[in-house]
């Protein structure tokens, strides 16, 4: 068993990076109720969702509940929208179609052109299977185009790819629940499309990618839809404000660093930027989280010490519905930066980029797996319990 010391409480662990990566992971489900897979948003950085998805499918992990936002979204379309024999192959279709020529690797090892020079074929030419120039956007700033075709790029090439990837009628046939989230663009509001209320289709996965302005809104019904990344890129508040919840080990990949170092230049400015807006406040949403579950159990505890006469009446029953004693196991795993990445990493969309972000994510969480940090004894007040894997090292080996 790997050793884990406390961070903060009896109710967190935390795994080191040096944990040797085992050859294969334990397989078997784990006993902690619905497995649930969150994936945030962030382009060409989403490989490393693939590689953590690769580990559990490996170990005979497949979740219950996948939920996404953008390339998250993606991703958990896949997952979602195939039978569990040929989510791994489809995977790797998508990434393989998305990689960019072997040539730009050989371009990013020059050190007059590093990993930046290349990525600007990709804002001049897209990435094929993925998003085309839009030839009208750029005529102008002004000239009109309709509200679901005005971005820079067209995504009809994502739209035949997903369609030729994902098998439609699986999304929502809620095994797993697929989730994505997108952001209304007239009420500003985030909002969550869910197979086990409704049917989803390749819009609603569309819709949660459409970030502006590079990708047009997406229209579904009445009301157009933008990128739920600009709103909560990291959609793990759906598993907490879910009705009812239930007992749940949730794998939260996160692939923007909450923490980094201070910008020395503008390049640097421009990546911690990015960092910070799109890692969506998600180690102090967590830990929200976290203290609003612990309120839920001492509710349900003390409901349970009041005489049942009491229990019965209909004032104590409204506020003993506050109350909840399902246990949440929380695992996050964080992607880590790569040699020389910059402000341009999430359309790093080279072979190596993505090879590098997938074997990290499969690595990590193959660690993961090994340590069961889940397992065990764990203080039954608290409820929720934060297991992470953090790094020791700002670049991956």
């Amino acid at each position: 068993m790997n050793t884990m010391s406390r961070i903060g409480g009896p109710a967190d662990t935390i795994l080191s990076e040096a944990t040797p990566v085992p050859e294969r992971p334990r397989r078997g489900r784990p006993d902690c109720g619905q497995i649930v897979l969150v994936l945030q948003g962030g382009g060409a950085l989403g490989a490393y969702q693939a590689g953590v998805y690769q580990a559990l499918h490996e170990a005979g992990i497949e979740p219950d509940w996948v939920i996404g936002t953008s390339i998250g979204a993606i991703n958990a379309a896949i997952i979602a929208g195939n039978e569990p024999a040929d989510r791994l192959e489809r995977l790797r279709a998508f990434w393989d179609r998305l990689a960019q020529s072997p040539v730009f690797d050989l371009m990013t090892s020059l050190p007059w052109v590093g990993r930046t020079l290349p990525n600007w074929t990709t804002l001049a030419g897209g990435i094929s299977g993925f998003f085309k120039p839009n030839p009208l956007a750029f005529l102008g700033l002004h000239v009109p185009l309709a509200a679901d075709a005005a971005g820079y790029y067209s995504t009809r090439p994502l739209e035949a790819t997903l369609s030729e990837l994902v098998d439609v009628e699986r999304l929502s046939h809620c095994a797993p629940r697929l989730t994505v989230g997108a952001a209304n663009l007239r009420t500003a509001a985030m909002h969550y499309f869910d197979s086990r209320d409704m049917p989803i289709t390749l819009r609603h996965v569309m819709a949660s990618g459409a970030l502006p302005p590079a990708f047009p809104a997406v229209r579904i019904g009445e009301e157009l839809f933008w990128d739920g990344g600009i709103l909560s890129n990291t959609p793990v508040e759906a598993v907490f404000d879910d009705n009812p919840r239930r007992n749940s080990l949730v794998f939260a990949v996160h692939i923007w660093n909450p923490e980094g170092p201070e910008p020395q230049s503008i390049w640097q400015v421009m990546s911690r930027q990015k960092d910070i807006q799109y890692s969506s406040r998600a180690v102090s949403h967590i830990m929200r989280q976290k203290q609003i579950h612990r309120l839920r159990h001492i509710i349900g505890e003390l409901a349970a010490r009041l005489p049942p006469d009491e229990r019965g009446e209909p004032e104590v029953r409204a506020m003993v519905a506050y109350g909840c004693l399902t246990r949440m196991h929380v695992v996050r795993l964080l992607s880590p930066r790569i040699e020389n990445e910059d402000h341009t990493k999430d359309i790093d969309f080279s072979t190596a980029g993505i090879r590098s972000r997938w074997s990290a994510g499969h690595a990590d969480a193959m660690r993961v797996l090994e340590a069961a940090p889940w397992e065990g004894d764990h203080d039954p007040h608290e409820g929720f319990y934060l297991h992470e894997l953090r790094r020791t090292t700002l670049e991956m080996a």
